[in-house]
């Protein structure tokens, strides 16, 4: 008959000495009470932490922790890291929140996880729907923070328990750290165990996390000897002597695990505690662990040690049959070793799956693991391998056990390993996906699968190592016969890692050279995108007016049936805006490049040409169409899981459209927001260039310079060149910073700087970068005539281009530095150019501009018809700064501000509706005045509101009501 199992001393004995601890529990759950119930209250801290070494009584505290929250009938979730298992990716986050979710149907599980259901699938365990996408980290993290406040709010209130967090994996362990401060917004108590000497290199942030955030953790103390003769007389009776108590002590040193453990010994031994029963106390102390345990499981005979060293292998907890299988027992044989282990207190039932076990300690498990020979536990490792695999486990359960096994090349041992990295990389495990293809590497893998093994090691390291992606993908072209679109891929990854190592010139050295040994027309073309991409981002492009000169050859040739095409179209219409060609060609090609489609979120070709082709729009007056390009691609990177330096591109510069526009409240929130999803990924130092910069033109255009400069400097934002073409043009911006606290001497240097370096490049478009309208406002104190040819050549130059916006701003600057009676009708002109535009903002500032010239001229009541309309549209713009001027203007010329006339609504009315429809079917303004029964100029100023409400010029009115006519609207 198999022996009874020792039933452990209660929980009040084992937790002898803790009354601290205890009761810091029994206050943070009072508190959690508290939070439900109504509106919550506020808490003091939503994470509590118990550490110290091994033994010291952790465990015991967080099962006590565990009953005690069932009692206050809160919902508990459970973790334990793993010795043997911290390089399994978010194993922890499966043992937090796999059990709740299990308990739904596929339909349930649906409807809860939502849209988040693709992005955090891989991570807990789930199918995804379709082809499963690539979530970056920042995704991923997002996405379990939404699922476990959601599993809060339904389950509330939720204590998380995690034992041995010093053994947590690395993913787990980032987005508790991450999480853990929103725990106090929440009905949810987060109790954290560990070891503070084994706590990981990356446990950094956790260790501040408990430091700075008033979770300072509960140090455990070794128990006093009164403590362990407390225990020892509670097993054996209260004869024991106070001696033997005290040398129990000394045997100890006061650990509570081994004192439980020897007092339990004590008990089977029916031992009374005398002097006489010294000897064999020692000899039981010393079997508890380190060699005595290993002699003591030795004793219970060779099937048992196997099954035991086969679980230490497997890790808690584990699967009997598993072990059984691995070990090579048949059912009766491992019934019997399990039934010697659980009397021997090794082994126990687990808390998880019905049927599993664990160990009773983690050393014990630690322990056995350690005494097990190598060359042995090797074997081991590799039939857990099979083993894992073949009851269907997965290949990462598998891969973990194989990185134990020595390189043997074996090509099933690379394919395990490859398809567990998939799994992780499908999770946004990037550095566990690392780990094991660099395993897979040394395997090695077929010679002909060299070049995809190093490509997959290079797509795992690259937000993590770039200049170790830049040198995996070196490697892989070096391959004999890779396959033409595998090394299109690498390719591509290869000059974008460059690109985020300061090696632009060498990312455009690479595409050329792939670019001219290609022999596939289809991949020649890519390369030739890659090569232009990189030449235009490059800042120090000599050679740029040739590449605009054969890229503009290439684009007549190219229809856009093929996507390799339509890359070359958008490089081309993004290359003829910045050059400054009619707006007519620039979006000509852009309507070609999207015709077919282009996608955002191509792992294989990146964002930046359907990003560039959407800003296409912007400068050429239509900006409406670059937002819903813009939502078009933020939504493509949401729905990816894409939540990193993607979307911080997006949302920032979808900002730089809004301010475009004038929606200068838009601006600044969507900026704000790109900021900081940038902040909050590593590396990310482009995205927030461009925050930066559009943000403080943001802030200049409402007025508050102050906070700008404050800004600047935090920042670091300066007249220093950026490694990339950024827009809009730092050092431009800042030269607008400069000129705005009146530094016009600095502004004017930095600005010939800047107009030096895109002359050169020939890149002449004052709608990309007004270097020229900045400089003549620069130069207009101390030399006007310089300033006022500055300004008629920026004017030139915008009717080249050919965009209303920008020859009104050009006018507008003009007006400005010629001043005295002939600046008026400049005023007028750019007046007339804005109304004809989308840009509300830069309309609202020449109207104040034409206001006041009229005014200065003895013109009051032009003048207050123009600054009352300048006021207005400062006003809807959230152009503070603008429409205090605005008042001053009509104060100085004895004039009252009157309220606003007009409500700020998207929506045209119907008067609005019926110009544009007239307009778009040819009529002359005229016309459509005689049938409106309106003047010629309350016509002009109907489109003007269409234009700034629709975002479009003239030229894009026609979709706009095309469109408006299918949805019906």
């Amino acid at each position: 008959m198999a022996t009874e199992p020792l039933q452990p001393i209660t929980d009040q004995e084992t937790l002898i000495e803790r009354h601290r601890e205890l009761q810091a529990l029994d206050a943070a759950f009072r508190e959690l009470r508290r939070t439900t119930g109504g509106v919550p209250r506020a808490r003091n801290k939503g994470l509590l932490a118990f550490s110290g070494a091994a033994g010291l009584g952790k465990t015991a505290l967080v099962t006590e922790a565990r009953a005690r929250a069932v009692a206050h009938k809160f919902t508990v979730l459970s973790g334990r890291g793993s010795e043997t298992e911290q390089g399994s990716a978010f194993r922890v986050v499966r043992q937090l929140m796999q059990p709740s979710l299990a308990r739904m149907t596929e339909a349930e599980l649906r409807v809860f996880l939502g849209s988040w259901y693709d992005t955090v699938a891989a991570v807990l365990g789930l199918e995804a729907t379709g082809p499963a996408p690539a979530p970056d980290p920042t995704g991923v993290r997002e996405g379990l923070d939404w699922v476990m406040t959601r599993l809060t709010m339904k389950k509330a209130p939720v204590v998380l328990i995690l034992d041995d967090l010093h053994w947590t994996d690395p993913e787990s362990l980032s987005w508790l750290t991450s999480f853990a401060p929103r725990a106090e917004d929440l009905p949810l108590l987060i109790v954290v165990t560990y070891r503070p000497d084994e706590l990981p290199p990356e446990a950094g942030e956790f260790r501040t996390l408990v430091a700075d955030h008033g979770n300072r953790p509960h140090n455990l103390a070794l128990l006093t000897p009164e403590g362990v003769a407390q225990i020892v007389r509670h097993e054996i009776g209260e004869a024991a002597g106070d001696r033997f108590c005290k040398e129990c002590w000394s045997a100890t040193g006061g650990s509570p695990f081994e004192t439980v453990e020897l007092a339990i010994g004590l008990g089977e031994r029916a031992l009374g505690g005398t002097d006489h029963d010294l000897p064999t106390m020692r000899e039981l102390a010393a079997a508890i662990k380190g060699p005595g345990l290993i002699e003591r499981l030795e004793r219970l005979g060779t099937a048992t040690v196997r099954f035991a060293q086969t679980a230490a292998v497997l890790g808690s907890p584990f699967a009997p049959e598993l072990a059984a299988a691995i070990a090579v027992l048949g059912d009766e044989a491992a019934a019997e070793a399990t039934e010697k282990l659980r009397a021997a207190r090794i082994l126990k039932d687990g808390h998880g799956h019905e049927g599993e076990l664990e160990f009773v300690h983690p050393l014990i498990a630690t322990t056995i693991y350690r005494s097990i020979r190598t060359g042995f536990r090797t074997g081991l490792h590799n039939a857990a391998a099979q083993a894992v695999l073949a009851a269907g486990y997965g290949p990462a359960k598998a891969a973990r056990h194989l990185l134990e096994v020595p390189c043997e090349d074996r090509p099933e041992t690379v394919t395990c390993l490859r398809e567990a990295a998939r799994e992780y990389l499908r999770a946004g495990a990037t550095d566990a996906a690392r780990r094991l293809l660099t395993r897979a590497l040394q395997e090695p893998p077929p010679p002909e699968d060299r070049a995809a093994v190093l490509h997959e090691l290079a797509c795992a390291t690259f937000l993590i190592e770039p200049t170790a992606t830049v040198r995996h993908l070196r490697q892989a072209l070096a391959q004999p016969h890779v396959d033409p679109d595998l090394r299109a891929s690498i390719v591509y990854r290869l000059t974008t890692a460059m690109a985020h190592t300061d090696q632009l010139a060498e990312a455009v050295n690479v595409a050329a050279e792939e670019a001219r040994k290609a022999t596939n027309p289809r991949v020649k073309l890519r390369m030739q995108a890659d090569q232009f991409v990189w030449s235009m981002v490059r800042p120090d492009d000599h050679d740029s007016p040739t590449r605009s000169r054969t890229l503009a050859r290439l684009a007549e040739q190219l229809p856009g049936r093929s996507l390799e095409e339509r890359y070359i179209l958008g490089l081309r219409a993004w290359d003829a805006a910045m050059r400054g060609e009619p707006r007519e060609t620039s979006l000509a090609y852009a309507d070609k490049a999207l015709h077919g489609g282009m996608s955002w979120t191509d792992e294989n070709r990146g964002f930046e040409v359907p990003l560039s082709v959407a800003l296409v729009y912007m400068y050429g007056d239509q900006p409406r169409r670059a937002e819903e390009l813009f939502s078009k691609g933020i939504a493509e990177c949401v729905a990816k899981g894409w939540h990193g330096s993607h979307l911080a591109f997006g949302q920032t510069i979808a900002g730089y459209v809004h301010y475009r526009r004038g929606s200068l409240a838009e601006a600044e929130d969507a900026v704000r927001e790109g900021l900081r999803i940038a902040d909050k990924v590593d590396g990310v130092v482009a995205a927030q260039w461009f925050g930066v910069s559009i943000l403080i033109k943001t802030l200049l255009a409402r007025g508050r310079i102050a906070e700008a400069r404050d800004f600047a400097d935090g920042h670091h934002f300066g007249a220093a060149p950026v490694n990339a073409v950024i827009y809009p043009d730092p050092r431009t911006v800042y030269a607008e910073l400069l000129l705005a606290e009146g530094k016009h001497a600095e502004a004017a240097q930095l600005l010939s700087a800047v107009g030096e370096w895109l002359d050169g490049r020939g890149w002449r478009n004052p709608a990309w970068c007004p270097w020229q309208l900045r400089l003549a406002t620069a130069l207009a104190p101390t030399a006007p005539g310089e300033a006022v040819g500055h300004a008629e050549e920026a004017v030139r130059r915008a009717r080249e281009f050919g965009a209303a916006s920008a020859v009104g701003q050009a006018l507008h600057t003009l007006a400005e530095v010629t001043g005295g009676p002939s600046a008026v009708d400049l005023y007028a002109q750019a007046v007339e150019q804005l109304e004809q535009s989308p840009a509300a903002y830069e309309l609202a500032r020449a109207q104040v501009g034409h206001g006041a010239a009229l005014s200065l001229a003895g013109r009051l009541q032009e003048a207050a018809e123009r600054l009352y309309q300048g006021l207005e549209g400062a006003v809807h713009c959230g152009a503070g700064a603008l429409a205090a001027r605005a008042r001053e203007e009509l104060s100085a010329a004895g004039l009252r501000p009157l309220p606003l006339r007009y409500a700020q609504v998207e929506t045209l009315t119907a008067a609005e509706l019926r110009t544009a429809e007239l307009t778009v079917q040819g009529h002359a303004v005229g016309v459509v005045a005689k049938e409106l029964h309106l003047t010629e100029q309350g016509v002009r100023q109907l489109l003007s509101s269409v234009y700034r409400k629709l975002g479009t010029d003239a030229a894009g009115l026609a979709g706009f009501l095309e469109a408006r006519h299918r949805t019906g609207a």
